[in-house]
C-alpha cells in the first residue's frame, strides 16, 4: 500500500528513509563551536545514525541557526529541530526558515516544534493556558505563510507530542510525532493515536554502564529535572505510574524504564522495542557532560544501532 502524502506534499516513504531507524539526539552540541559540534556530527554521519535531533532553550543557540551549522557541515545526515519552541518566534519566521534550510542543504532538515512548558513560555511573556490551541493557530499561520524564495521540496514538520490532542493534530496537521522522555509503552499508544502512516521518532536516554547503582545516579539526576515539569509527570501518570514513582527524582522502576543501561546490546533491545511498538526512527541521547563523551558511547553503540 502506497504511503500517503501529507497536506504539505511531503513523500512520508522517502522521508523515513532518509531519516534512517537510529538517529541522535544530543543538547550538548550547543554548547560548543561551531567548528567542534560540526565535526561532532560529521563524525555522527561517518557512524550510520540517520538524523541528529538539537534542542533549543532560552539560553542555547537559536535553532534554526543552530540547524544551518549542522547542515554545512555534512552532506547526508538529517538535521531535525527537537524542538523549536513556537513562543520563540512567529510562525511567518518559522516556515521560512525552515524552507530556506531545506532548500539550501538539499531537504536534509526537519522542522520539530512543540509548546515548551509553562515556566518557559511565562518568561518570554506568553500565555499558556491553551498550547493545543496554539500549536493549532500557529500550523494555520504557517500554511497561510507566503514565501518567494526557492523551494526544492516542502520542509517536513514533525510535533513534539506525549499525549491525544497532540499526537492526533500531529498525525493530522504535520508529518509527524517527535516524542521525548516516553517508553516503548507510550510508543505503542502514540501509534494508535497517529495512525500507520505519520512518522514516529521517540527519543531515548541511554547510559552505557553495567552498575545499575552508577547508571540510576545518571538517570536520576536527568528525571528529576523532567519530573518537575506537569507535561511530564502528567503524561506518565497517563501511563499508570503513580505518586510513589514520581517522587525524589523518580523510582528506580521509573528510572529504569527511562533510561536504558547496560551493555550496548540491552540498549540495542530498548531500541528495538520502540521499534515493535511501531516507531519509524529512535534518536537516541547518550548521558554525558559533554560531546565528547556522547560520542565515545555513540560510537560503541553504533556496530548495534547502526551496523558500522
Amino acid at each position: 500500500m502506497q504511503q500517503q502524502e501529507r497536506p504539505g506534499g511531503v513523500d512520508l516513504a522517502r522521508l523515513k528513509q532518509r531519516m534512517g531507524r537510529v538517529g541522535v539526539w544530543s543538547s550538548r552540541l550547543s554548547l560548543e563551536s561551531a567548528a567542534t559540534a560540526g565535526a561532532a556530527v560529521s563524525e555522527l554521519e561517518d557512524l550510520g545514525y540517520g538524523t541528529v535531533w538539537v534542542g533549543e532553550t532560552p539560553a542555547s543557540k537559536e535553532a534554526l541557526v543552530h540547524s544551518g551549522i549542522l547542515l554545512n557541515a555534512t552532506s547526508q545526515i538529517m538535521i531535525a529541530t527537537g524542538i523549536v519552541n513556537i513562543w520563540g518566534r512567529d510562525a511567518t519566521a518559522a516556515s521560512n526558515g525552515a524552507k530556506a534550510l531545506a532548500e539550501a542543504s538539499g531537504d536534509r532538515f526537519i522542522l520539530g516544534l512543540g509548546v515548551s512548558h509553562a515556566p518557559l513560555v511565562s518568561s518570554r511573556g506568553h500565555d499558556y493556558r491553551k498550547p493545543l490551541a496554539a500549536m493549532r493557530a500557529y500550523l494555520d499561520a504557517m500554511d497561510a505563510t507566503p514565501y518567494e524564495g526557492p523551494v526544492s521540496a516542502p520542509a517536513p514538520r514533525m510535533l513534539a507530542a506525549l499525549r491525544s490532542g497532540m499526537l492526533e493534530l500531529a498525525g493530522t496537521r504535520t508529518e509527524g510525532a517527535h516524542p521525548y522522555f516516553v517508553t516503548p509503552e507510550h510508543t505503542a499508544r502514540a501509534r494508535t493515536l497517529l495512525g500507520p502512516d505519520p512518522v514516529l521518532a521517540p527519543e531515548q536516554t541511554v547510559v552505557l554502564t553495567t552498575d545499575p547503582d552508577r547508571a540510576r545516579a545518571i538517570g536520576r539526576v536527568f528525571t528529576t529535572g523532567y519530573l518537575a515539569m506537569p507535561n511530564y509527570a502528567n503524561h506518565l501518570r497517563a501511563l499508570g505510574w503513580d505518586e510513589r514513582d514520581l517522587a525524589d527524582g523518580g523510582s528506580d522502576k521509573l528510572v529504569d524504564a527511562i533510561v536504558a543501561w547496560g551493555e550496548p546490546e540491552q540498549i540495542a533491545e530498548r531500541i528495538r522495542a520502540h521499534h515493535d511498538a511501531g516507531a519509524d526512527h529512535v534518536c537516541v541521547q547518550p548521558l554525558g557532560g559533554t560531546v565528547g563523551e556522547q560520542l565515545a558511547q555513540l560510537r560503541t553503540l553504533a556496530p548495534v544501532l547502526t551496523g558500522s
